[in-house]
């Protein structure tokens, strides 16, 4: 299955979206890793997010064809990052300030809203959150 089928058909019911630093915790065999393993099969990610889990893949030394590889491996659910989604991501700026959160880190909450299903992460900035999204830390 080519990415852009990929990217339309979705799981039936998915239960989480994944944000880069859970992706990079199953990848790089860290702690929690076991925890985003059990959700990879219903699991949703931001087009934006795989973008940074490939650059922090290749900036730490690999090749983009290695990151490919290794995230192909995975089957991920991506989806696309549309003008909706761009809106909310952005608009999620002014609540997510006083935390550090990054683009990344903000499309993954908006995808989440969108979808009306937690988000899980590595980050423990997220916790404490009040974005009406429930956020699962990995460790």
């Amino acid at each position: 299955m080519s990415d852009a089928e990929r990217s339309r058909v979705r799981p039936k019911v998915a239960s989480v979206v994944l944000d880069s630093s859970a992706l990079l915790a199953l990848v790089n065999g860290e702690p929690g890793a076991e925890n985003v393993a059990a959700k990879l099969g219903d699991a949703l990610i931001s087009a934006v997010n795989l973008a940074e889990a490939i650059t922090r893949l290749v900036s730490h030394g690999g090749s983009l064809e290695e990151a490919q590889t290794v995230l192909a491996l995975l089957d991920l659910d991506v989806v696309d990052f549309d003008r909706k989604l761009a809106h909310k991501t952005g608009g999620l700026v002014t609540m997510t300030r006083s935390r550090g959160l990054s683009l990344g880190d903000r499309a993954c909450l908006a995808l989440a809203d969108r979808e009306q299903i937690p988000a899980m992460t590595a980050d423990r900035a997220w916790s404490g959150l009040d974005l009406g999204v429930e956020i699962l830390l990995i460790r």
